[in-house]
Order: structure tokens, then sequence, then C-alpha cells
């Protein structure tokens, strides 16, 4: 009668569909990719305010350098843990997309600066980091975009096999039920 005397059967796991495990793998990529990047946000502002504070370069090129510690931070981050399950057997070839597609968010990123500040002369230490936040926004949109598309590409799914197909149905099929009444409960 199966488990128990109630002679209820645990129903077979539902298995996920592969749209909601893509979902939930897009999901983990975007908050790790967050957290890199929010980590990178904070060496991209500490930086410009430092360098803004500490010389007198002007707020664009104060910007640039920021963004390029930044980069390199973030390079470093997402190849060892955010894309670290991805192909690395192309680093050079990596290496040189990663470049490619930050310098054009670099451009995104201080091109919104560029024109707040010299555009419409919002220039103020707050308007500064203002515009520089909302430029790197914009700029993480097409990042990362890029670096999932292009730059860490996913390697390529494999079919399990026949033996790894066997334990996980093994497995399923020894999980207990969900609302299995324990020996001795009452039952309805």
């Amino acid at each position: 009668m199966g488990r128990g005397s109630s002679g209820l059967h645990a129903a077979p796991p539902v298995p996920r569909s592969a749209v909601r495990q893509r979902f939930d793998r897009l999901v983990r990529e975007a908050v790790k990719f967050g957290a890199v990047g929010g980590a990178g946000l904070l060496v991209n502002l500490l930086v410009f305010n430092l360098v803004r504070h500490v010389t007198d370069l002007q707020v664009v090129r104060a910007s640039v350098i920021a963004t390029v510690v930044a980069i390199i931070f973030n390079y470093v981050g997402f190849r060892y843990f955010t894309y670290r399950d991805r192909d690395k057997s192309r680093r050079t070839k990596e290496l040189g997309l990663f470049l490619l597609f930050s310098v054009v968010g670099l451009v995104i990123e201080n091109g919104v600066l560029y024109v707040a500040t010299y555009g419409f002369g919002w220039d103020s230490p707050l308007q500064s980091n203002v515009f520089k936040f909302v430029g790197i926004g914009i700029a993480t949109l097409f990042r990362f975009w890029s670096y999932r598309t292009w730059v860490f590409r996913a390697l390529p799914a494999e079919e399990p096999t026949a033996a790894v197909t066997g334990a996980e149905s093994f497995l399923d099929a020894r999980q207990p039920a969900a609302r299995e009444p324990r020996v001795g409960q009452r039952v309805g």
C-alpha cells in the first residue's frame, strides 16, 4: 500500500519546464552581474570623486579614469564570479571583446556626463555624480547584453548521459511525499 497506512502514494515530481529553467538561470546571472556591477559602481564613483578632489582634471577626464579602473575591476569579477562557468578556452578573444564593449560602454557613460556638463552647464559635484550615475545605468544595460551575448559565451549544453538520467530518476523516486502523514498521526 505504499507508505504509511493511508494508502496515499507520492505523485511523481513535476519536471521544471525548459522555459522556467532558462528564466531561473537568467535571474541568477542578472543577480551575479548586479553584485559585480554594484561593486564596480562603487569603485567607479569613489575613484571619480577622489580624482576630482585630488586633481584639477576636468569632470569628463576624471570620469574616464574612474571608468577605466572600474572596467578592470569588473573584468576580474565577471570572469571569476559571474561567468566562471563559461567557456575559458578563448581568453584572448574574450578579453578583446570585453575591452571593445567596455569602451562602447565608456563612451555611453561619459557621453551622458559630457552632454550634462558641457551641453547644459550642469557641473556641480552633485549634478556631476547624478549624471555619471545615469550614464552608468544606461551603459550597464548595453554591457549586460553584450557581455552575455558576445564576451562570456555559454558552453554548449550537453545531453545527460544514461547514467545521469538513471540516477536522477532513482533519486526522484526516493523523495518522500510532500504532505504524507507521519506514523501515528490521524488522517482525516
